[in-house]
């Protein structure tokens, strides 16, 4: 990973918003209405090149694709893996439970409601090893027209496939997890290769405590993303953690988050896995307060910590005073080399998604290019 030296850094979670003629083409591919598929490889590519000239042009410096060949950050397994063919999954948010007239509102989200989740009923293998490739390879085209730091792709960790995909089919959690690892290295593998910085999103370390594992008290849930953790290393092996890096989320949601595990009860797992890099949700109102926790948990030596500097699901445009100040409380604690600015999650985590508008996106990130600026004024002499 690019590591601070005489400024701070920018980047942000993954997912940006697609073009409208790219999300009409994608749900009609996920509701299987014919799409010609070289008429969507096209848009796709030459949407990438859009989106990264966008971020380049809104002063990001850790660039990548915006996800937008996928329908989802987690749900793409489904087409690139063998093994997903069983009946779809349920899930029951703790938090909104108690909220029924939310969680109507949540689930209504146009592309949330449309996610397909079907259940592993098979054994698991890798059917598109393509299309890891091409993603690389059409994030390279669109890199080499505008100037960036570093270019990064996001891939699902094998947690957050366990998460989303039941298994139906190996003997036990621990032999289906690591089926996913073992499948999932290749796409891994071919990101690394491809000269790209591999992000892991990881929601099953933070998320997962209130949706699938909410019936697990806290000691059992600690020992369920241990095993996430080691999975997810066993499938790194062969990639160094410096082109690696996490990112733990809470779940990309406009809800209550009242049953949010505290980033001090997994932090010590976090730190555990591979991954350079740990980008983590510190801008909502949920998780700001969890800088203080580096008063006394200290960073272990290799990492760099990716702090939410702006939200994605409100539309308020952060003023770059407010994010130079989020920057500098983290410096301060970690050091500054040790900080590269990021946003709280994704703006594109489903195909359709809209809670942030477009445009405001990337006026966000533009303000967060801003906010480094200054804070690098406060922490670097130049």
């Amino acid at each position: 990973m690019r590591r601070s030296t005489e400024r701070f850094l920018t980047t942000h979670t993954g997912s940006l918003p697609r073009p409208d003629d790219l999300i009409r083409m994608m749900y009609a591919k996920e509701e299987g209405v014919p799409v010609d598929p070289a008429a969507l490889a096209a848009r796709v590519r030459s949407a990438v090149a859009e989106v990264v000239k966008k971020q380049a042009d809104a002063g990001v410096d850790l660039i990548n694709d915006g996800e937008l060949s996928k329908p989802s950050y987690a749900t793409y397994i489904k087409d690139r893996l063998n093994g997903f063919g069983g009946t779809g999954n349920t899930f029951v948010y703790q938090d909104l439970a108690e909220f029924p007239k939310l969680a109507l509102k949540v689930f209504g989200d146009p592309g949330r409601s449309r996610r397909k989740t079907p259940a592993c009923n098979a054994p698991i293998s890798v059917r598109d090893p393509q299309a890891a490739r091409t993603d690389a390879d059409n994030l390279k085209a669109a890199l080499s027209s505008v100037k960036a730091e570093e270019g990064f792709m996001s891939a699902a960790s094998p947690g957050v496939v366990s998460l989303f995909f039941r298994n139906d089919h190996y003997k036990d959690f621990e032999t289906y997890i690591y089926a996913v690892a073992d499948a999932m290295q290749d796409e891994y593998e071919a990101i690394a290769k491809a000269g790209f910085v591999v992000q892991f999103d990881c929601p099953d370390l933070g998320m997962g405590r209130h949706i699938q594992y909410a019936d697990l008290d806290l000691k059992e849930f600690r020992k369920r993303i241990q095993l996430h953790i080691e999975a997810l290393n066993h499938a790194t092996r062969n990639i160094p953690p410096g082109q690696l890096r996490l990112h733990l989320c809470w779940g990309n949601y406009e809800g209550p988050h009242h049953y949010d595990v505290p980033l001090a009860d997994i932090v010590d797992i976090v730190f555990a896995a591979r991954p350079e890099g740990i980008s983590l949700e510190a801008a909502n109102p949920r998780h700001a307060h969890e800088y203080a926790l580096f008063e006394t948990v200290k960073l272990p030596p290799g990492k760099v910590l990716i702090p939410g500097v702006i939200e994605s699901k409100s539309n308020f445009i952060e003023h770059p005073e407010l994010i130079a100040q989020r920057i500098g409380r983290y410096a301060r604690l970690v050091g500054r080399e040790n900080v590269i600015a990021g946003s709280d999650c994704g703006y594109g985590t489903w195909v359709g998604q809209a809670a942030v508008d477009p445009e405001v996106v990337f006026a966000k990130l533009k303000a967060m290019a801003e906010g480094a600026r200054i804070a690098t004024k406060q922490f670097w002499k130049h």
